[in-house]
């Protein structure tokens, strides 16, 4: 090797990316598990998905306070108890609800998981939904409700969802003080029994497994009919818009700066415009480089910083331009945001920029398949949505090879300024 010769760049388009793929085998009762394995480290990660949902809810709020509450106690340990035998062994037991599911994710060295398991059993198999524990979730909920609620950031964010979806569609929901003390430990338990059932389980595990992982699962989740088999129905919910377009809201009188929130709906991921609308979107305001950036932030001083994203909901999607700014400079800034979205509709996307942003999306997804944990999440997320590799591989192909005129057509039919919702919250 001669070190006097810088060695060739290779741009990551010139990649041939290839997405790993999974192993999959069903426990004795049915339960469905993908594994990737990788010995690289003495690692493991143990994800249990359900359809629990705030989709499924028929209180407000129930989907998140029965994820959360599952690991506050059993009828044999206490929530302490139960926290300290998991960080014994140098491990973290997470779980969080989304809008169409609700997880548990167990992250552990791999030489621990014969002892942690039986711990995530008796979580999801036996929880307790104490009195007092609801009553402890719901005092630090009302808490951090009141606190965020003097925040125009989270003012804004909930406003902009409602008026996207309606107040009472999951995607448009909020929370509340009212929801909170209606909750009740029979609702809650219900909910559980209905979805979290050993039919609605599936289980995603990477990393170093052990040598018996499949006798380890089946020894735990699949050796019985555990909760009964209960089936759930995707129910057909309406999304009911605002009718009007621009909101102002007056939140913090003491505040120096905005919450400025803009955006519009935009087909799920099933349609064939979403691919390319991650390109356009990536141009728009979807990384550090992007014109949002350079315009409102490095040109004209309005932001520290502003970007752009697409809602990947199941059910439709949205676009969404957020920041804050100084608060006599939001409107300012809502006007350079206009004036991005015509340019984008006037005028081609230069050859260099997009070939700019082609290898900064390539590069990203090449860093988001580093490690068996960041691919079963990738292939977790298609399976959730009924989608495989070659939708994995198309959008791939599409980043690829896009063109100028195609973003401008896209930009023509999905950034006029006036299909947008416009919210400024100081």
């Amino acid at each position: 090797m001669n070190r006097t010769i810088a060695p060739i760049i290779k741009d990551a388009v010139e990649f041939d990316i290839k997405l790993k793929p999974y192993e999959k085998f069903t426990l004795d009762n049915g339960i469905p598990v993908y594994a990737v394995k990788s010995e690289e480290q003495e690692t493991l990660q143990l994800e249990l998905v359900f359809p629990a949902g705030s989709w499924y809810e028929s209180e407000s709020l129930e989907a998140t306070a029965t994820n959360y509450l599952i690991k506050n106690g059993t009828s044999k340990h206490t929530a302490l108890e139960i926290n300290e035998s998991i960080e014994y062994y140098g491990a973290y037991l997470n779980r969080n609800s989304y809008h169409e599911h609700a997880t548990f994710t167990l992250h552990c060295l791999t030489k621990h998981t014969a002892m942690l398991l039986p711990v995530l059993q008796e979580v999801i198999l036996d929880p307790a939904f104490s009195e007092d524990e609801l009553a402890t979730y719901k005092q630090i909920m009302k808490q951090k409700l009141a606190v965020n609620l003097q925040k125009c950031d989270f003012v804004a964010n909930r406003f902009i969802d409602k008026y996207l979806f309606g107040d009472f569609h999951p995607y448009g929901r909020v929370s509340s003080m009212m929801a909170y003390d209606a909750l009740q430990t029979e609702a809650l338990r219900a909910f559980y029994k209905k979805h979290y059932t050993f039919n609605n389980c599936r289980i995603f595990v990477a990393g170093n497994m052990p040598d018996n992982i499949v006798e380890l699962l089946n020894q735990y989740f699949g050796s019985s009919s555990w909760n009964g088999v209960s089936e759930i129905s995707r129910l057909d919910l309406p999304i009911q818009p605002a009718e009007e377009k621009k909101y102002r809201i007056f939140n913090d009188e003491n505040g120096v700066q905005g919450a400025v929130r803009l955006a519009r709906h935009f087909p799920n991921r099933y349609h064939p415009d979403f691919s390319k609308m991650l390109v356009l979107n990536t141009i728009f305001g979807g990384y550090f480089g992007s014109r949002l950036m350079s315009n409102i932030r490095e040109d004209k001083g309005y932001t520290y910083g502003i970007s752009s994203q697409i809602y990947n909901f199941r059910q439709t999607s949205a676009i969404n331009i957020h920041t804050e700014a100084g608060r006599d400079v939001c409107e300012a800034a809502i006007e350079e945001i206009y004036k991005e979205l015509r340019l984008l509709q006037t005028t081609p996307v230069p050859a260099e920029e997009l070939n700019l942003v082609r290898n900064y999306m390539i590069g990203s997804i090449l860093g988001d398949l580093d490690g068996a944990f960041q691919i079963i999440q990738r292939w977790k997320n298609l399976i959730l949505n009924d989608l495989d590799e070659n939708y994995f591989y198309n959008n791939i192909r599409t980043i690829k090879t896009i063109t100028t005129e195609e973003l401008q057509l896209l930009a023509k039919q999905y950034f006029s300024p006036e299909d947008f919702y416009e919210l400024v919250v100081i």
